[in-house]
């Protein structure tokens, strides 16, 4: 079985030894294993974890609710349905997530439309009829 050692391990999820440090205080990572002086080992089945750890902090989910996962996890299957409500919440988000980013790009889109076609035409006279002028930029 494959171990890796904090700074492996750092490097396999491209996070910092720090990160994982500060985990390990907010005791996400109970389940990593010591070495009789205290070194952190690591195996696949942790970095698999790490990885849920860190798709669930990419949803703006708050360490002390991963927490929260992370001792349902470890509570076993009478925790079943609180994990799946959980994903399912997160799901939500991350959806509504991406709508609001679909909009962003909508609007940026528009944006790198209008300004190329200023540079294509020289000037931004071309947009001017109907455009509200915002300063500093339209």
């Amino acid at each position: 079985m494959k171990t890796y050692s904090i700074s492996e391990a750092a490097k396999e999820l491209h996070l910092t030894v720090y990160t994982l440090r500060y985990y390990d205080k907010e005791g996400l990572i109970p389940f990593v294993e010591r070495t009789a002086s205290g070194t952190r080992v690591f195996k696949e089945t942790d970095i698999s974890a790490l990885k849920v750890i860190e798709c669930l902090k990419l949803t703006g989910m708050p360490i002390k609710e991963i927490k929260h996962f992370i001792d349902w996890c470890s509570e076993g299957d009478a925790t079943l349905q609180q994990r799946y409500d959980m994903f399912l919440e997160r799901k939500m988000t991350v959806e509504a997530q991406m709508e609001d980013l679909r909009r962003t790009m909508e609007v940026i889109e528009h944006k790198c439309s209008y300004y190329k076609a200023a540079l294509e035409a020289g000037t931004e006279e071309i947009h001017k009829e109907g455009q509200i002028k915002i300063p500093g930029g339209s």
